[in-house]
């Protein structure tokens, strides 16, 4: 282990981003804008789509497991639903006991997933095949290690 003397840390600049989660969100920004620039034509977001993709493939998840899911808290999770109910593409209906909620697609919901599955996956494919198939894959399972590592 490399000691250094702390007066020396806090005299020389930092290096540009040295902070990994600073570099995992600088990423995920260009990427999410990226992803909404291949989804506009669908009228969703990159947000809106990843809720929607979710709810889609697990439909009546409550809406607890569906934030646990998608690695958002609860709160979060509620305004990304807001737009989507707002517009019929998902509906909030009695869990299996008084205090759960359970997050529906509708039918409506479900044609504007089917409508916006196609830009996703073209986008997906051009990040894909400019990264390179085999980085993109080996970024995939870092991102995977990753998430693990974040666990407390």
């Amino acid at each position: 282990m490399i000691e250094t003397d702390p007066a020396t840390i806090e005299a020389d600049p930092p290096p540009e981003m040295p902070c990994t989660c600073a570099r995992l969100r600088r990423t995920a920004r260009r990427l999410t804008r990226a992803y909404d620039r291949a989804l506009r034509p669908s009228g969703l977001r990159l947000t809106q789509y990843s809720v929607l993709a979710n709810v889609a493939r697990r439909s009546g998840l409550s809406v607890t497991d569906l934030a646990e899911l998608l690695a958002m808290d609860r709160t979060t999770l509620t305004r990304n639903l807001r737009p989507l109910g707002a517009r019929g593409w998902v509906r909030i209906a009695p869990g299996p006991d008084r205090r759960s909620r359970a997050v529906e697609i509708t039918q409506a919901g479900r044609l504007v997933y089917q409508e916006a599955l196609p830009l996703w996956r073209a986008a997906e494919r051009a990040f894909r095949q400019r990264m390179g198939p085999d980085e993109a894959a080996t970024l995939r399972q870092l991102l995977d290690t990753a998430i693990a590592s974040a666990q407390p």
